[in-house]
């Protein structure tokens, strides 16, 4: 019963200031979290496909509410996912890339956000965020509108500690402090997003949100340049 994403302690986004963010859907409803890396690509978790039941979903663009008419909100199809080949029991390889039936159309709420290149850690205490439409609550209340929070880095020797994930986190993982304002159930598949570049994608995580001794998990999406780009290719 991992718990996947939500925006725990944060604040609604002003209207369409992350353009670039992507709510995956099965009939209507909100499941998880994604963002636009090209035309017709979006990045999300791969965990998130366990979460739809392998049911058919779609790619909601442009939005900032889910349910009131904005002008730029257009739902895709989806052509096809790929996976680096992660494993239902473990948090190893949670990425997941989606290929829409037909580009985006881009324009001042439909982006494209750009991603870490370069294979290298984010230092501690970097000031990143994470957004998304999870829940706010621990009694599951679902926001309309976006959600952010900003979250300091932890350093991956400290996340290691037997208090907090006991070596669980390895070299293509890294962490965020946890302390009352997290990431949870719904947000999973959303960037972390540092000095305006995707550092790490929301995983899921068998934890508590918002319990210090267990900090969010996020998916160091560098370590995967290679993957990507053959993908995308």
């Amino acid at each position: 019963a991992r718990p996947r994403g939500r925006i725990l302690g944060g604040r609604e986004t002003t209207p369409h200031l992350k353009p670039y963010m992507a709510s995956l859907q099965v009939h209507g409803k909100h499941i998880c979290g994604g963002f636009l890396i090209a035309e017709q690509w979006v990045m999300s978790a791969a965990h998130c496909l366990e979460d739809m039941d392998n049911a058919t979903f779609h790619v909601l663009l442009g939005a900032h509410s889910l349910k009131e008419h904005e002008p730029h909100k257009h739902l895709y199809g989806v052509l096809g996912t790929s996976s680096p080949g992660s494993s239902h029991d473990t948090n190893h390889d949670d990425l997941l890339l989606i290929q829409l039936e037909e580009r985006a159309h881009l324009n001042q709420d439909v982006q494209v956000l750009a991603f870490q290149r370069v294979d290298q850690d984010v230092p501690a205490g970097t000031k990143c965020e994470v957004a998304g439409w999870g829940i706010t609550s621990n009694t599951g209340r679902h926001p309309d509108k976006l959600q952010a929070v900003e979250l300091p880095i932890i350093s991956r020797e400290v996340c290691n500690r037997r208090i907090h994930h006991d070596n669980e986190i390895t070299e293509k993982m890294l962490c965020a402090d946890s302390r009352k304002k997290d990431s949870c159930k719904g947000d999973s598949g959303g960037p972390l997003v540092c000095h305006g570049v995707a550092e790490g994608v929301v995983t899921s995580g068998s934890r508590v949100c918002g319990n210090w001794k267990k900090p969010g998990i996020y998916t160091r999406i560098s370590a995967y340049v290679g993957w990507i780009d053959s993908i995308l290719a």
